[in-house]
């Protein structure tokens, strides 16, 4: 599991984040159940970093607000994801906690930069 404490670059953060829920999704058994998940989280938690890179080189700063408004979003349905799978897969449910803490934290993050990117000097 990668270390999340003590990161300040976003962009290796939410990298990792991705690189984490791929391998999450490696070792969940498949079945009816679980493919939908497997394949929901996988691309709301890699969308994330994503969507993170897309912001920094935003063209404008109504896009860097969309983009990051993205980043929020994508962060919060993951955690929705991680829970799900956490009921399905019972055994996972220690690594699905590790991850929607992440996912939390990024969360918050992009909640922060919204809120002051919309405050006026």
């Amino acid at each position: 599991m990668p270390k999340w404490e003590g990161k300040f670059n976003l962009e290796d953060r939410t990298a990792k984040f991705g690189e984490a829920i791929i391998e999450l999704s490696k070792i969940i058994p498949k079945n009816d159940t679980t493919r939908p998940l497997i394949s929901q989280i996988v691309r709301s938690g890699t969308s994330v970093g994503a969507n993170y890179c897309e912001a920094d080189c935003a063209e404008s700063k109504k896009d860097f607000e969309h983009k990051i408004g993205i980043c929020k979003k994508e962060s919060k349905e993951t955690k929705h994801w991680l829970r799900m799978l956490a009921v399905a897969e019972p055994r996972l449910v220690e690594r699905c906690r590790v991850l929607w803490k992440e996912a939390t934290e990024l969360n918050l993050i992009f909640t922060t930069i919204v809120r002051n990117s919309q405050i006026k000097p």
